[in-house]
């Protein structure tokens, strides 16, 4: 009898590979293995639809992303790469530049005030590799005083203000709780792309790129392209059973169990935290697990405000909310305390009648409990409290709720100081599980697993491919 492993004994041809999850990750590895020539590919998806954290979905007079909703950058980016010859994307440029800050008591500040205390909040990021060590807030709040210690005029008490607010607009970017946890050494590897970083995606929305990886086609909203026929919905997994060298066992929670060669599993680091001890038989290696534990799956929620006509004046693009100290305090002895989280609005690009509110950490959280009367309540008060002008109540609300859905449990992933201090990172969650004999059982990719590109759609899609690429390594080397 032959000894070799299942794996061994498959090519190209014959090797089942079932992909867990069909966001960006996912349908990038599937598709990419396809184009590679592999034959027996299939996505098992745990939502009754394809995109993950790509979510597009009809609201006002076309459609809004609940998820992912810009590109960010035209160099490397290879979202952009991709696309860029579709006249897909449309550059945002301006457009959302004309935002006022505006203080608690209704207080528009100036512009040049404005311009002053945001220009020392970007010059007082970090930029050299030997500023590594620490919190990103921790660097950026030492940074800004100092710079403003050379302007004696500013008005300490309303640059105060500005710069809790910058923060929490900053936190976005990672979905962080507050800025004290974000690694700055994480802050300074992340990779920054050139050009444009806020590429609109018209009134398409981000799902089309996916459509373009899946060459499907564009009048046809069900057609998934080249995965027509290997995506099976609601299939969401209570085991991978990699124990051995032969094949892998994966039970689904209907009771179906299947079979595999190799796994790529591109579910949320948010998964991973809360099932990974049940989920993975054998258990995880430790440097996995402390990868999993050391790294943060945040929140970062959106909420949708759509009105009968424009209801921002012509010249504001958005407002960013300034608490004065005493409104905040009395804020947070109420039921409205959640309201804290929500650093700004803005109008929606190609839909007009449309706002569009961002609110962070754990007040997004909190906020995912409440009803939608509840919320919109909440931010009607939040408009008559700052805006020096009526607001008409909104037709109708939409929002996101990212941590409360089993299959997400949050928006996306950071490196935290904590994490700096367990030496851990995303090449860590990245590393596959092998056999003695070097053959890949179960794979990661996920924006999580990106090392200089994480919490971003490109980010996913480049693991998504890395994956891919290695299989295809191992059975070209194998077979050479």
């Amino acid at each position: 009898m032959s000894t070799r492993t299942t794996a061994e004994r498959k090519t190209k041809q014959t090797a089942r590979i079932v992909v867990i999850g069909a966001g960006a990750s996912g349908i990038a590895a599937a598709t990419r293995l396809l184009e590679l020539g592999f034959r027996n590919v299939k996505i098992l998806e745990a939502e009754s639809r394809v995109g993950g954290r790509i979510n597009t979905v009809p609201f006002g007079d076309s459609v809004v992303d609940k998820g992912a909703q810009w590109c960010h950058g035209e160099g490397t980016n290879v979202v952009y790469q991709r696309v860029k010859n579709l006249n897909l994307l449309h550059a945002t440029g301006d457009a959302l530049k004309a935002t006022y800050f505006v203080r608690s008591n209704k207080e528009i500040l100036s512009e040049e005030t404005a311009l002053q205390l945001t220009t020392a909040v970007e010059m007082s990021l970090p930029t050299e590799p030997n500023e590594a060590n620490g919190s990103l807030g921790d660097h950026l709040t030492s940074n800004y005083w100092q710079i403003l210690s050379k302007s004696p005029a500013v008005d300490r008490t309303v640059a105060k203000e500005l710069l809790d607010n910058l923060q929490r607009f900053r936190c976005s970017f990672t979905a962080s709780d507050h800025l004290f946890e974000v690694s700055r050494r994480a802050h300074l590897e992340f990779a920054k792309d050139g050009g444009e970083f806020m590429l609109n995606w018209r009134d398409k929305g981000y799902k089309t790129f996916l459509r373009v990886l899946m060459n499907a086609k564009a009048d046809q909203p069900e057609d998934l392209g080249v995965l027509n026929g290997r995506v099976q919905l609601y299939k969401r997994l209570t085991e991978i059973n990699w124990d051995g060298t032969g094949e892998l066992l994966l039970r689904c929670w209907d009771g179906e169990v299947l079979t595999a060669d190799h796994v790529i599993c591109t579910v949320s680091l948010g998964v991973l935290k809360e099932q990974h001890q049940k989920l993975f038989v054998p258990p995880l290696p430790a440097a996995k697990v402390r990868a999993i534990n050391g790294l943060k799956q945040g929140t970062l929620n959106k909420l949708f405000l759509e009105y009968a006509s424009l209801v921002l004046p012509k010249d504001w693009s958005g407002v960013n909310f300034l608490w004065l100290e005493e409104d905040l305090q009395e804020l947070r002895g109420t039921e409205r305390f959640w309201l804290e989280g929500v650093f700004g609005i803005h109008r929606v690009l190609h839909q007009p009648r449309l706002l569009q509110g961002w609110i962070i950490g754990e007040h997004a959280r909190y906020m995912e409990t409440l009803t939608e009367e509840q919320v919109l309540s909440g931010l009607q008060w939040l408009f008559n409290k700052f805006l020096p002008f009526d607001m008409p109540q909104p037709l109708r609300l939409m929002r996101s709720q990212w941590y409360s859905n089993p299959n997400f449990r949050g928006s996306y992933s950071s490196r935290t100081t904590y994490t700096d201090e367990l030496r851990t990172g995303p090449w860590d969650l990245e590393t596959p599980l092998l056999n003695a004999d070097g053959t890949p059982r179960v794979q990661f990719a996920g924006e999580a697993t990106s090392k200089t590109h994480h919490s971003s759609v490109h980010g996913a899609t480049e693991t998504g491919w890395r994956e891919a690429d290695r299989l295809n390594a191992y059975y070209s080397a194998r077979n050479a």
